[in-house]
């Protein structure tokens, strides 16, 4: 690792003015830009640490939005009563990423900046609809990331936040690398103001957004009303099949043990589509 110049600015305007010098580069938690550095994959003349700016940390909700500091480390995110109350599924992915060691330094704005394929929070991002803050705009997730470690941020440009409509409903899987615990792939799942929102990360050059699967989880949810008949071998499969469905919203669900022969011998109706 080479020599730099260190800096650590208390305000967002004395950052973006350090970091305006050639050959300066920001740093938040560091997790990824210090160990390209080890490996001599990045050299900066200088680094500017984003540290030591209050203003860039902290957690609110409020008037159905949740809004995240730049600086709040995956650690604060995952063990925020509010985060947790509002978008569990959000509060879930915060505390799966990495180790220990990564969620207590890693930060939400350090992440999204760097916009690894495999990382977590894009799929968050972009799967709700989010909108990234920096120092100069407000930035739609759909027009945030732009491919391979490329987002829509000038050089120079602060991450000063990220605001996150609150959901109906959410959820969040990812088949993990074991040693990393980067995706192989995840999916970030929503439901909300902005209609149904499928995010997939480590499946690409970046993540993106599943709009096949979000038009037929469109179609899925507009036909809830539509009655249902859970078909299963014995009754008490059928009452836990018929909960299931009840649950995900489907009212008029009802059952029918016996399996197939029961409903060849029940002689019903079948709607297709």
């Amino acid at each position: 690792m080479q020599a730099f110049a260190y800096s650590n600015p208390a305000s967002v305007a004395d950052a973006v003015r350090a970091a305006g010098a050639d050959g300066a580069k920001l740093i938040a938690g560091g997790q990824s830009l210090l160990g390209s550095m080890k490996l001599g994959l990045a050299a900066p003349d200088a680094l500017v640490d984003l540290g030591a700016i209050a203003d860039l940390k902290g957690i609110t909700v409020a008037g159905g939005v949740v809004k995240i500091g730049a600086m709040t480390t995956h650690a604060a995110v995952a063990a925020s009563a509010e985060v947790q109350k509002a978008i569990p599924a959000l509060a879930d992915l915060a505390g799966k990423i990495g180790d220990r060691q990564v969620r207590n330094r890693g930060t939400i704005g350090g992440s999204l900046a760097n916009n690894d394929p495999a990382a977590c929070y894009p799929a968050a991002v972009l799967g709700l609809g989010a909108t990234v803050h920096t120092n100069a705009r407000n930035i739609a997730a759909d027009d945030f990331f732009k491919g391979l470690y490329e987002t829509a941020l000038a050089e120079g440009e602060v991450i000063t936040a990220v605001s996150f409509p609150v959901p109906e409903k959410a959820g969040w899987q990812k088949f993990k690398q074991p040693a990393s615990r980067f995706s192989i792939v995840g999916v970030f799942v929503s439901k909300g103001p902005q209609g149904v929102r499928v995010a997939v990360t480590g499946a690409g050059a970046g993540v993106f957004r599943a709009s096949g699967l979000e038009a037929k989880l469109a179609g899925v949810v507009k036909n809830k009303a539509t009655p249902i008949l859970m078909v299963c071998q014995s009754g008490a499969r059928s009452a836990r099949s018929v909960a299931i469905a009840k649950k995900l919203g489907y009212e008029q669900a009802q059952s029918l043990a016996g399996g197939i022969g029961a409903w060849k011998s029940a002689n019903l109706p079948v709607e297709k589509g």
